[in-house]
């Protein structure tokens, strides 16, 4: 009988009790290698080495145990995977299918002790595949709990942890101030209102010797005792919390803690800034469109497209006088020589919100937080992410203060048929982030995207590929409801009991089962919001669906 290798990987999320001498991985390690004794007449051997990952989450692959194991069985060591429960091998769809790749690439499989089925049947994989799409929905709903209870903190004026701003000190949920650093603070506010630009106090805080706080990261490594970068000045006039509020994504909410400065004199400042991003170099005021609203085109000089042309600020106005703002390539605007058919011409607010769009996305990817700056603690990490949170976090602040930063990050636009590519300022990312701009990983600044671009008139319309759709939450729930209203009939109950247990029509049920038959690759569809736009739940209750998974591609396709 051919012998198959067996290999037990255990997981625990946090480190708590790993240093008593029988933990919860010797638990789970004493059930597996129970459980592949009992299969010993099927020709099921332990491996000696073993695979654990203590202290670390299931929903990344980024654990050392779990690469080890992957590891050998490339390279045909170990056969079957045994686990306790499938969570503590992933608790994420995705991460399960490039594991599956690897299984059926090397002619492996994995079993759960605790759930009675295994990878190397095909109903033991549609099982599984279920399992692991509720796992993944039960963790995006605890993450929205997380995320809506920390709205609600923040509205009423408590601090949430992340980078504790310079000038202040942690005093449970709120913030106490801190000297000497505070009196840096109120020193930088002062340089400004005495000189107006964000320039002139960087010089000014150079000369005074003023340095950004040191900080001891849990690595033991010491952070920060540097000069104030541009950016960092910046983020310091406009953060709110300065003025005794809390900033949550787009709005601000007032806070529990003392104000470093007077609101009044932070609202002038705001104004102050504001003004002075609308005035040339000689003081007069650019353009403003309807109702006040300034009209900067903040993308002036970064913008270039495949011939090395410069798009440089044009306008004309509408028939009812209203101001349009467009970026030109040079060669279409030129006064001498023939005008090149070729060039570009873009609405400017449309160009600027996709752009901030591209910006916000990329910078709130997980992978992008975790990685942008070069060897980052945890404690790093998670500042990181509050700062990038502070300014990604809305989309419809078009014009103010977030729109403004994002735009502020930009070093370079290339725009051609059918692509666009950002390049981002490591030195104003780095002054946004509190970080030597030396360790800001290089390969996360550039930004490519495809698009499509539409003639109108004279005008060229930009539309970005790939745009993800909105969940559709209300297909998602019933897919849900009818696997749960299987689960029931599977236990022999009655279309009548399934009603009177869960408060619907007999006729609801009858209807809305079928969804629990839809092929696993469909369900992460729905999950991922990439489905077909015409699939929806009134379309699959009014069609019947196939029983074969393939039969249902063919029929969703069109969709």
């Amino acid at each position: 009988m051919k012998k198959t290798r067996c290999a037990i990987y255990t997981r625990k999320l946090s480190e708590d009790g790993l240093e008593q001498e029988f933990n919860s991985l010797d638990a789970q390690r004493e059930a597996c290698a129970a459980f592949i004794t009992s299969q010993k007449i099927e020709g099921w051997v332990l491996v000696p080495d073993s695979y654990d990952d203590g202290g670390l989450s299931g929903g990344s692959l980024e654990r050392p145990g779990l690469q080890r194991l992957m590891v050998d069985i490339r390279s045909g060591k170990v056969d079957r995977i045994v686990v306790y429960k499938i969570d503590r091998l992933t608790r994420s769809l995705g991460d399960f299918s490039k594991i599956v790749d690897i299984l059926d690439g090397a002619g492996g499989s994995f079993v759960s002790v605790t759930q009675s089925f295994n990878t190397a049947t095909s109903m033991g994989r549609l099982t599984l595949n279920m399992l692991l799409s509720f796992a993944q929905f039960e963790r995006e709903v605890t993450a929205e709990r997380i995320r809506d209870k920390i709205t609600a903190s923040k509205k009423k004026g408590l601090w949430m942890g992340g980078n504790v701003p310079l000038g202040y000190e942690p005093d449970g949920r709120t913030l106490q101030i801190k000297e000497p650093d505070a009196q840096i603070i109120r020193t930088i506010y002062d340089l400004y209102k005495k000189h107006g630009t964000v320039r002139e106090v960087k010089e000014q805080a150079d000369k005074l010797g003023l340095k950004t706080a040191i900080r001891t990261l849990s690595s033991g490594r010491l952070k920060g005792g540097t000069p104030f970068s541009f950016g960092h000045i910046y983020y310091i006039l406009t953060n709110p919390i300065y003025a005794g509020r809390i900033r949550h994504k787009a709005n601000v909410y007032p806070g529990l803690h003392m104000a470093l400065i007077e609101p009044a004199h932070w609202d002038a400042l705001q104004d102050q800034l504001m003004g002075n991003s609308a005035t040339d170099r000689s003081g007069k005021e650019r353009g403003r469109g309807r109702g006040g609203r300034k009209q900067v085109s903040l993308l002036i000089g970064k913008l270039n497209d495949e011939t090395g042309d410069r798009l440089t600020p044009s306008h004309t106005k509408s028939s009812k006088g209203h101001r349009l703002r467009y970026y030109v390539s040079n060669r279409l605007i030129r006064s001498k020589g023939p005008k090149d058919p070729s060039g570009w011409r873009l609405p400017g607010p449309e160009l600027e919100a996709l752009v901030s769009k591209l910006i916000r996305k990329h910078l709130s990817t997980p992978a992008v937080i975790a990685n942008m700056i070069s060897d980052a603690t945890t404690e790093e990490i998670a500042s990181i992410a509050n700062r990038l949170s502070e300014i990604t976090g809305s989309e419809s602040d078009e014009q103010g203060e977030m729109h403004g930063q994002i735009m502020r990050l930009i070093q370079h636009i290339q725009i051609a048929p059918g692509k666009i590519k950002v390049s981002i300022s490591a030195n104003n990312l780095a002054g946004i982030l509190d970080a030597d701009p030396e360790r800001v990983c290089e390969e996360y600044l550039e930004i490519e995207a495809a698009f499509q671009h539409r003639k109108r008139g004279v005008e060229t319309k930009l539309i970005l590929a790939g745009a993800a759709s909105p969940r559709d939450e209300t297909l998602l729930k019933n897919i849900a409801k009818a696997h749960r209203y299987f689960d029931l009939i599977r236990e022999e109950k009655s279309y009548a009991e399934i009603a009177a247990i869960e408060g619907v029509s007999k006729h609801r049920i009858q209807k809305l089962v079928d969804l629990a038959f839809l092929a696993p690759d469909v369900i992460r569809d729905v999950f991922a919001g990439s489905q077909p736009t015409g699939l929806t739940t009134e379309w699959l209750l009014r069609h019947a669906i196939p029983a074969l998974w393939d039969e249902q591609r063919n029929m969703f396709r069109p969709l």
